[in-house]
């Protein structure tokens, strides 16, 4: 057993919301093999699910159900742990709970404890635990292929590339320092790893600009919408969220602050928001929400710019990363041509050009993703790991006047930078934070 590892048995609901078709209450602990004989009268074989009636401490029948133990160390936790697989009423989970917390050593688990137990017994690395977080809070089929994909170990793989490449840099660092007297060890032995030192530099930094496209996965691929008052942007909305989620009026201006939905496309998480009708005013309160507009457009990674293509009212749209000129209200047209200048033409009204502006946001959508494959930090900690480590790197190249021993120095810093993000150098503080996100009985 690791270090801060309790001797508690711990017992949890597992499946999910009751009630519920079937209920999985999930032990892991030293009394889990007591626990079975209370109430399975005895332990199955191991990993082999055994039907039968579940009986309380005295006697009484709780419910039919299955029995699997899992011994350790060939378990999720690493320790002894056990399902019983239930009638998902609220009741029968709740009276199967409170008889285990009645028996000496167990209690409840706390949240993200069974994976805190599997990390701290050597069964996954703080990445892998991280993974396992993103796949049960996965929104879309992207996040979930991602996250799919980081427990795969693909990050942890890379990160100990790059730490045992740094151990390699010291170790022909320290020989020299160490013994360079010896004469089967050239004095500018150093000297030859430096190239690879700048390389690994190279490769982390560029590891590190990939955490955008992470942010895009997790929180959203923003799409601004921005026009005159009444240009149909409100409309827009509402004709994309397929509900009222913004208030469409005849009046100019009734759109003041910023209005949030968040859609599904393909896949990916794309985040829309209406925004003030861009207009000189005196106004202070629609002043603000026009600045307020433009500033979010210079974030977005895509402005949609809406002119009524009844009453074409051109706007600035300031500075974009990428930009659409959107035609609305094509049903008003009677038959009259339209501009080439638009690169889309739409009506809220009939549906006329939204399924082609969709297919366009999904392309854009998908362009700024992280390819299929493609390992990038997906974490903030990840990133002010990596940052850190580049920093040492950095440090040891640039600091050619400091002696080797310094030097040395600022690569053990480096490589300990980037043990720290597997949870392999102190970690200790960051226990608590990371498996406290996670849910109640995993």
């Amino acid at each position: 057993m690791h270090r801060g590892v309790s001797r508690d048995t711990i017992v949890a609901l597992s499946s999910g919301q009751l009630p519920s078709g079937i209920a999985v209450v999930r032990l892991s602990g030293p009394r889990v093999q007591e626990v079975i004989a209370v109430f399975a009268g005895s332990l199955p074989a191991p990993r082999v699910a055994r039907f039968g009636v579940l009986r309380l401490a005295d006697g009484s029948p709780l419910d039919e159900g299955l029995t699997l133990f899992f011994p350790a160390p060939r378990s999720f936790t690493g320790e002894d742990c056990a399902e019983f697989h239930i009638h998902g009423g609220r009741a029968v989970v709740e009276a199967l709970l409170r008889a285990i917390c009645k028996i000496e050593g167990c209690r409840l688990a706390l949240a993200g404890e069974f994976s805190r137990r599997a990390f701290e017994n050597g069964k996954m690395d703080l990445l892998s635990a991280e993974a396992t977080a993103d796949i049960v809070t996965a929104e879309t089929e992207a996040q979930r292929r991602f996250a799919a994909q980081n427990s795969g170990g693909g990050h942890a793989a890379l990160y100990a590339d790059w730490r045992s490449r740094l151990i390699h840099a010291r170790a022909f660092i320290e020989a020299e320092l160490d013994f360079s007297d010896e004469a089967d060890v050239p004095g500018s032995v150093s000297q030859q790893v430096w190239a690879e030192v700048a390389s690994l530099r190279e490769e982390v930094e560029a590891h590190i600009s990939g955490y955008s496209k992470a942010e895009i996965l997790r929180d959203g691929f923003d799409v601004v919408l921005l026009g005159a008052p009444n240009a149909g942007k409100s409309s827009l909305l509402n004709a994309l969220a397929r509900r009222e989620a913004a208030i469409v009026t005849p009046e100019p201006g009734t759109t003041r602050d910023l209005i949030e939905i968040l859609l599904d496309i393909d896949g990916l998480k794309v985040r829309v928001t209406d925004t003030a009708g861009i207009r000189p005013t005196e106004g202070l309160v629609e002043r603000l929400g026009i600045e307020r507009a433009l500033d979010r457009a210079r974030e977005a990674g895509l402005v949609l710019v809406l002119e009524d293509l009844t009453a074409p009212l051109p706007i600035d749209g300031g500075v974009a990363k990428q930009q659409l000129l959107i035609g609305t209200k094509a049903d008003l047209l009677d038959g009259r041509p339209v501009s080439s200048r638009y690169d889309h033409t739409i009506s809220c009204v009939s549906g006329e050009g939204l399924q082609e502006l969709l297919n366009t946001i999904s392309g854009k959508a998908q362009s700024a993703a992280p390819r299929t494959g493609e390992l990038i930090p997906w974490r903030l900690r990840h990133v002010e790991l990596l940052a850190q480590c580049g920093r040492h790197l950095t440090a040891a190249l640039n600091n050619t006047d400091a002696g080797l021993e310094l030097r040395s120095e600022e690569l053990r810093l480096a490589s300990n930078a980037l043990g720290r993000i597997g949870g392999a150098v102190d970690v200790e503080d960051l226990l608590n934070v990371i498996f406290g996100q996670f849910c109640i009985g995993k």
